[in-house]
């Protein structure tokens, strides 16, 4: 039985000799923890658990206060984290039916450094922006 490099066991069995494997990294190809890193790095998820933060919501309420996000999109997004248990949705039994969005205990983890991450990008934007401009203005010179 050959198990994947960043196997939980830390070990790796390949024809009947073990070895210990090395810990999950994104930077391996094969790693899963890539597929992780693809979900939280999505600038959808960032914006639904920053909002999220603040507590429960509806899916109306969570697309008004997200700016420029389909319908499609929030779906699928929303789908995405509840399947990776980090959005739980509660649907209560009423006519008309109500569905409610919040996050897992799990999901409350990434709080702090997705709101870090916001900030950064905010802080940041006058300079990035700037950069942007000044190479743009090269490639046309």
């Amino acid at each position: 039985m050959l198990l994947s490099p960043c196997a939980s066991t830390g070990i790796v069995l390949h024809t009947s000799v073990a070895k210990v494997s090395s810990a999950p990294s994104v930077l391996d190809a094969q790693c899963p923890s890539r597929l992780v890193l693809d979900r939280i790095a999505d600038k959808w998820t960032a914006l639904i658990i920053q909002i999220l933060a603040r507590g429960t919501m509806r899916y109306a309420a969570l697309q008004r206060e997200i700016g420029g996000i389909s319908q499609k999109m929030l779906t699928q997004t929303l789908r995405s984290l509840e399947r990776d248990g980090l959005v739980q949705r509660t649907v209560h039994p009423v006519v008309p039916p109500k569905v409610e969005y919040s996050l897992t205990r799990l999901g409350r983890t990434l709080i702090e450094p997705l709101h870090a991450l916001c900030r950064w990008s905010e802080k940041h934007l006058a300079e990035l922006q700037a950069n942007r401009s000044r190479a743009k203005q090269a490639v046309l010179e």
